[in-house]
């Protein structure tokens, strides 16, 4: 971890909570660490799906994964309840940087965190688009300096 500090709760603007599930343990009695990713990827698409910044379906624009990292602090197992906390530490033109601290149950430091960097692009073309209004509202909400 070297000198990085872990983040806590109060360093996030927007919180979920995920059920862990038998499935996600491995067999060294941990939730294993690809699911972490999942754990971020609901957190923040169902943020932005519930404040009517995105239409998974019919949507003009997409968010693509273009770069992923998360760091490992303390393990989580199932039945734990998780809780992410979400933030835009980034807003571009066409990109946004995500990052997410992991909690398990009601702790204050961060089981996991991480991040992860959307480029948006038009649906059809898959070029970069500019973020629509109603997303950069809601990235701007939960945006930290």
């Amino acid at each position: 971890m070297g000198d990085r500090q872990v983040s806590t709760r109060g360093d996030y603007r927007h919180f979920s909570e995920i059920a862990t599930r038998w499935m996600d343990n491995d067999v060294y009695g941990h939730v294993n660490n690809v699911v972490y990713y999942s754990f971020f990827d609901t957190a923040v698409n169902g943020y932005l799906i519930g404040s009517g910044a995105l239409d998974i379906h019919a949507g003009a624009t997409i968010g693509l994964v273009v770069e992923t990292q998360c760091r490992y602090h303390a393990p989580i197992a199932f039945p734990d309840l998780v809780t992410c906390g979400i933030r835009v530490a980034r807003i571009g033109t066409s990109s946004v940087r995500y990052e997410i601290g992991i909690f398990r149950g009601d702790e204050e430091t961060a089981a996991a965190e991480g991040h992860f960097v959307h480029v948006y692009v038009d649906r059809a073309t898959r070029r970069p688009a500019p973020l629509p209004p109603a997303l950069r509202t809601a990235l701007e909400a939960i945006a930290v300096a």
